[in-house]
């Protein structure tokens, strides 16, 4: 083994968590100055670096900033024209009192596919409060499914930027992604939401806090249908797997087989789905052209910064693999015996503690597990699931370096030691839920 690469693969890792945590350097700008350094430290020569960032940089982008953009352009829709809140209203009034929580886990796991994170539970906080004021129950009892299902998606299914991100930086087929996400996202949201909400809520009583007694703000604005919402939301995901599922039951040379490969191609799958939310909130929801226009730029603005640091990600990736370090890494970890899985998993977790984006966890992860692929392939199907793995440990321990420990935290009008024992608590039950169910999946592959 060579130890100067080895020493150099070290040394990018502890600069790249020193410059976002200690310096608090942008992640876009530490993943470029880290992977300049990398590559000159580890013998290529000036000019092979540049390139090595550019090609990196340029095919990652490719992909990522198509399908982010578009998902973004999606949830504002939605979210300005009122679907996100007629989703949550339809399935609280259809579970009933008594399964409320089961209600709001399934809201916050379908909302969050098309809608970032934070955004969805500002939308969705005053329908919490509301539920705790009527029945006196503690906040958390009804937050923490939510919290649960919204973190859940947010990290497991595309079209949300980490899976999409992780999936492009390891060559993973989204069919596969969005399949794995729902099979291990479901028993994670089962365990992390409405179980572990009924107890937690049952030992820390939190109040609504008096700055949001009142209820969601009125609007004049029509909203669509359920169903029309539910349609666009789900329409994506499932052209994305029938072109995964077809090639397994149509001959290679049907017509109908190309057909589903092209509308189930990511970028033809969210476009006709924004195409038609556009549409539909046109003509449901009295929406202007020149206010359609307006929302799909807001709905870019936060995409911009995911899609920039994930193409450093991938400027990263590029630098490891032409310098030799990600070979070398492999080499170490296959000689070790190391389940990929595991390895992703635990690579992830270590930056999500140290730095607190999971973003960034999940890029540095699949950056990392890169070069491991490269020596070491995988089937189409266990790509997928190496992606939830990475995703799992990019979910767990959320704390204050994270910003969604503060978002949870203020909303909810917690104390942050009480935010420790419900929020972060949550995060690491999904974490290593999502885990188990891969390595359970993996039995089977």
């Amino acid at each position: 083994m060579d130890m100067s690469l080895f020493f150099v693969a070290g040394a990018g890792i502890a600069l790249l968590l020193f410059l976002v945590i200690t310096l608090r350097v942008p992640a876009f700008l530490a993943l470029l100055i880290t992977s300049l350094l990398v590559g000159l430290g580890s013998g290529l020569e000036p000019e092979q670096v540049i390139n090595s960032i550019k090609n990196g940089m340029g095919g990652t982008l490719g992909f990522v900033a198509i399908v982010v953009g578009l998902g973004a352009i999606l949830g504002q829709i939605l979210e300005s024209s009122g679907g996100i809140e007629r989703i949550a209203g339809s399935l609280v009034r259809s579970f009933g009192p008594e399964k409320v929580q089961w209600s709001l886990g399934l809201t916050g796991f379908i909302v969050a596919i098309p809608v970032f994170f934070d955004v969805a539970f500002i939308i969705l906080a005053p329908l919490l409060y509301g539920l705790a004021n009527r029945s006196g129950r503690s906040l958390l009892y009804y937050a923490i499914p939510l919290l649960a299902g919204l973190a859940i998606t947010h990290s497991f299914i595309p079209p949300t930027p980490g899976p999409i991100a992780v999936a492009e930086l390891i060559n993973a087929d989204l069919g596969w992604v969005i399949l794995f996400g729902a099979l291990t996202g479901i028993p994670a949201m089962i365990i992390a939401g409405p179980l572990f909400g009924k107890f937690i809520g049952k030992r820390i009583f939190i109040a609504v806090p008096d700055a949001h007694k009142t209820q969601g703000k009125p609007s004049d604005v029509p909203s669509p249908s359920f169903a029309w919402v539910a349609s666009i939301i789900l329409l994506p995901l499932l052209l994305i797997m029938l072109a995964t599922t077809a090639p397994f039951v149509l001959p290679q040379d049907s017509a109908l087989l190309e057909t589903l490969s092209f509308l189930g191609h990511p970028f033809v799958a969210l476009t006709i789905a924004t195409i038609l939310a556009m549409l539909i909130a046109h003509t449901k929801c009295d929406l202007s052209s020149q206010s359609l226009l307006k929302i799909a730029n807001k709905g870019l603005e936060p995409a911009g910064v995911v899609i920039l640091i994930t193409g450093a990600g991938g400027a990263f990736k590029q630098v490891l693999i032409d310098s030799g370090v990600g070979q070398m890494l492999a080499s170490v970890f296959i000689e070790a015996q190391f389940s990929v899985l595991v390895l992703g998993f635990l690579i992830a977790a270590i930056t999500r503690i140290a730095q607190g984006s999971a973003t960034v966890a999940m890029i540095t992860g699949a950056g990392l597990i890169a070069p491991v692929l490269a020596l070491q392939p995988m089937s189409a199907a266990m790509l997928g699931l190496l992606v939830i793995a990475i995703s799992s440990g990019a979910t767990i321990l959320s704390h204050v370096n994270d910003s969604g420990f503060w978002l949870v935290s203020r909303y909810l009008g917690m104390s942050e030691k009480d935010t420790l024992k419900s929020w972060t608590v949550m995060t690491t039950l999904i974490s290593f839920t999502g885990l188990a169910s891969c390595l359970l999946i993996s039995m089977f592959l």
